[in-house]
Order: structure tokens, then C-alpha cells, then sequence
């Protein structure tokens, strides 16, 4: 089983759906002494395969693939739909986009997806929005994968010790991407990462993985000192040459600091956090589909963003903390961080 302590630096490169994470990023992170991730949470069994085995040709270190749990759901009411249809319709958008209501299945067949990972063993695996099944977790100890699962409060983070995972993955209101919590429509307690994490080091007895506005070795250090085991990045590698970041994506990450994150509904019908937007602006307040309907929906918008380089109109997930974005190859980067870490200890 994985064990924390074989690493060089207490650094995981959090995985980050969207095809952001490549092989080239998670080899070369694990490379240098840390963890390198994928998001695997839309990928096809194919597609996980294809990336596992390209990661395995450039390195031979700890690998985490990261999937969604997606809770059963359905299609609301005709008028809730024609709601979310319409919002997206006004958008002030010359070009042509399709918009049109999502068919079951709504999201991918976990079981299909983690057969890649049964063949092809990464040493971690983890979780968000929720506790896979028992069996799962299960498989992955006899295979000697190790599993990892996200919490916002301490609620979950104990359902998730007493489901039997090896560590928890504690997720501050700083953090950028989707937040984590298991019920989307439960009152949210927003702890900072720091408060947290030194909540769930003193509730815990499973190592605890901080993640959420953590850009310096300085950071690294300070949960480290509240009982963290290591620290979980994401933002920070956004700007990375091996990153599959989006031109928009990374002007704005470097160039729109004053802009600062928020979080926002409209892209996939969950809460999560990117640079705010023209998008993001006249979304709020709208109606949109539940999760991941709402995903499924904006994709064809989104492909046109990206096609076009328009980042008023991308997903730019990013943390509070994103005006410390580095330009620099990943290598670069974790020398850098473990310096710094370093120097504040």
C-alpha cells in the first residue's frame, strides 16, 4: 500500500477533470518526489487505459486516479427545464452553440470506468462528491491500491474513516474546481482549509491530505503544522508547460488576477469555484439542471469557447489563491515548492 512517507515532497498534483492532467504533468510530478494525478470523473474506460499506460512509460512512481461518485438523479419538471434551456439561450453569443435537454444515462458507468484501474494498478485511488461503494474500496486494499476520498467537514471525513479508506483528502473553501461536499443541496459549513484540517488531524486517526489555497512551500508548511500529512495542489500547476491548460485559461490565470474566483452553478449544476467571467456573471441567479445534466448541457458552449479562445465563456476552475500562479515547468515547480518548504521550516 501507498505510504506517505516514501514521497520526497508532501505533494500531490490534485487531479483536475477536463483533460488538464497528462501523462507528461503526472510523470513528471511523480518524478520530482511527488504524487501526480488524473481526473478521471467523464473519461471512458479507453481513454483511463490510454492514459495509465502512456503515465507507466514515463514513470514508475505513485499515481492517483481520481473519479466522481455521481448520485442517482433525474430530470426535473418541464417548466425547470425550459428555464435552464432559455438562460442559456439569451447568452449574448454571436457564434452558433446547440442547446438541448441531456438523455439518460447522465453519467458514466463507474464500474466500467475502474476496470482500467484493476488492470493497471495505480497506487492511489480517490474520490469526490461522496463514499463509493463498499466493494469498491474493497477491491482496490486486495489489489494494494490505496484510497483516498474528499471531505469539507468532519461528518464526512468520519464516514469516510469508518468506510475504510487509508486517508481523507481534507477540502478547504479556498479550493478551486468542484467543491467536494457530499449532499449539494445540505447547508455548507465553508471551513478554511487550515481550520479543517487541523479539525479532522485531531478527529482522525487515518492521514489527513489538506487541499484548497495552497500555492507556496510556505503553505505547504503551515498545515503541515496543524496535522496535515501532505498537501493536495491544483491551482499552482495550472500554468505548467506540461499542463493541457487552455491559452484562455492561462491568460486569465496570469493576467486577470484582480478578477479573484467565485463560485457558481452554471457550468454543471454543482457549486465549484473559477475566475469570474461574463458567463459566470450572467448566470447567477438562473435556473439550471442538477448535476451533471447541467455539465452535458453547456458542453457544446464550452467547446466553442475553447475552439474561439474565449475564456468569458470557458470553466477557468481556479483556487483563491490564484494570483500565486508560477509560470514554470513542473520539474521547476516542485524544487521550487520543496525550497521554499524548506527554507519555512
Amino acid at each position: 500500500m501507498f505510504n506517505f512517507a516514501q514521497l520526497k515532497f508532501p505533494i500531490i498534483q490534485a487531479p483536475m477533470a477536463g483533460g488538464i492532467n497528462t501523462p507528461q504533468l503526472a510523470s513528471v510530478v511523480t518524478n520530482a518526489g511527488g504524487v501526480g494525478s488524473f481526473g478521471f470523473a467523464y473519461n471512458t474506460p479507453q481513454k483511463i487505459s490510454e492514459d495509465l499506460i502512456a503515465t507507466k512509460a514515463l514513470t514508475n512512481g505513485s499515481i492517483n486516479a481520481n473519479f466522481f461518485v455521481f448520485n442517482p438523479v433525474e430530470l426535473p419538471i418541464q417548466i425547470i427545464q425550459r428555464q435552464a434551456v432559455e438562460a442559456l439561450k439569451r447568452l449574448p453569443i454571436e457564434e452558433e452553440y446547440s442547446v438541448s435537454i441531456p438523455q439518460p444515462p447522465f453519467f458514466p458507468n463507474i464500474e466500467e470506468q475502474l476496470e482500467p484501474i484493476w488492470e493497471h494498478r495505480p497506487a492511489i485511488l480517490t474520490f469526490h462528491f461522496g463514499i463509493p461503494p463498499a466493494k469498491v474500496i474493497e477491491k482496490a486494499h486486495a489489489l494494494g491500491i490505496s484510497v483516498g476520498i474528499t471531505a469539507t467537514s468532519l461528518k464526512e471525513a468520519i464516514a469516510i474513516q469508518t468506510a475504510g479508506a487509508n486517508f481523507i483528502v481534507s477540502q478547504g473553501i479556498e479550493a478551486g474546481g468542484h467543491r467536494g461536499i457530499f449532499e449539494p443541496n445540505s447547508e455548507d459549513e465553508k471551513l478554511s482549509t487550515i481550520a479543517l484540517t487541523e479539525l479532522l488531524a485531531k478527529n482522525c486517526s487515518i492521514p489527513i491530505v489538506a487541499a484548497g489555497g495552497i500555492m507556496r512551500g510556505g503553505d505547504i508548511k503551515n498545515i503541515l503544522a496543524v496535522g496535515a500529512t501532505a498537501a493536495q495542489m491544483g491551482t499552482a500547476f495550472l500554468c505548467c508547460e506540461e499542463a493541457s491548460t487552455s491559452t484562455a485559461h492561462r491568460d486569465y490565470l496570469l493576467n486577470k488576477q484582480e478578477r479573484g474566483s467565485v463560485f457558481t452553478k452554471g457550468f454543471s449544476g454543482r457549486m465549484a469555484r473559477g475566475i469570474e467571467n461574463e458567463f459566470i456573471r450572467l448566470m447567477a441567479n438562473q435556473t439550471t439542471l442538477p448535476f451533471p445534466m447541467q455539465n452535458t448541457m453547456t458542453a457544446s458552449l464550452r467547446q466553442l469557447a475553447l475552439k474561439t479562445n474565449n475564456g468569458e465563456y470557458q470553466s477557468l476552475w481556479a483556487g483563491e489563491a490564484y494570483s500565486k500562479v508560477r509560470q514554470m515547468r513542473a520539474d521547476e515547480l516542485m524544487k521550487t515548492l520543496g525550497s521554499e518548504l524548506t527554507l519555512a521550516i
